[in-house]
């Protein structure tokens, strides 16, 4: 844990659990699917979400299943909050 501007930065707040098929050439359905279960909020974290504000970062974000799944186990946990911030999103040209 690190501490930026007296907030708590937790890069290992979640863990995969089970490994899950490459995302790339899913389609939006396909993909929430394959996350399905597969993320975990980490043990030693159980309780420290509760009533909390919580920011995701992701590197690139296609169709946000992957920080869907994720914030939703933080909302799990008891997180009040859950913001996101990526650095590129995948623009559909159809």
């Amino acid at each position: 844990m690190a501490q930026i501007d007296g907030s708590s930065v937790w890069i290992d707040l979640l863990c995969r659990i089970k490994p899950t098929d490459m995302q790339k050439g899913k389609d939006r359905v396909a993909r929430f699917n394959n996350l399905s279960r597969s993320i975990v909020l980490k043990k030693t974290y159980q309780t420290r979400l509760q009533g909390k504000s919580v920011l995701l970062v992701d590197d690139v974000m296609t169709t946000g299943a992957t920080l869907s799944a994720c914030a939703e186990v933080c909302r799990q946990a008891g997180a009040e909050k859950v913001n996101t911030v990526v650095f590129a999103r995948v623009a559909r040209l159809e």
